[in-house]
């Protein structure tokens, strides 16, 4: 997981470190930075992959604008049991951070106790979503 964020802890991901530097210098400001960036994409992925990931950079862009835009905070149980995770990957320095409140010392316990059921559950509520 620190891959995301982190550009010196190999991600396991093909072509991970061109896809990061692209989905980094997209959000940037540095256009010789983003040139770079979509030139070496397109020689280790050819067009098509410059395109896809081209499109999921700015299909994750849309969704957080939306979620911004509309001051959507984490669910309880979410920020409950993400709070290390959210932590560990500094996602609390993002603007959008400040929609969320910060999880309680006993939030962060229990969320840390329930982690290893977060799987299972997340499945039951989908499914229970989808019926």
């Amino acid at each position: 997981m620190r891959a995301i964020t982190d550009p010196s802890v190999a991600s396991g991901v093909a072509h991970g470190d061109a896809l990061l530097a692209f989905s980094d210098a997209l959000v940037g400001s540095d256009d010789a930075r983003l040139e770079r960036s979509r030139d070496r994409l397109l020689a280790e992925l050819g067009a098509g992959g410059l395109v896809d990931a081209a499109g999921v950079v700015a299909n994750f862009e849309r969704m957080v604008r939306i979620a911004d835009g509309t001051g959507i905070p984490l669910d309880p149980s979410v920020r409950m049991v993400t709070a290390d995770l959210r932590d560990e990957l500094s996602l609390g320095a993002f603007r959008s951070a400040a929609n969320t409140p910060v999880a309680t010392r006993g939030q962060r316990m229990l969320g840390r106790a329930l982690r290893p059921f977060t799987r299972g559950l997340m499945r039951l509520v989908f499914r229970r979503s989808r019926a």
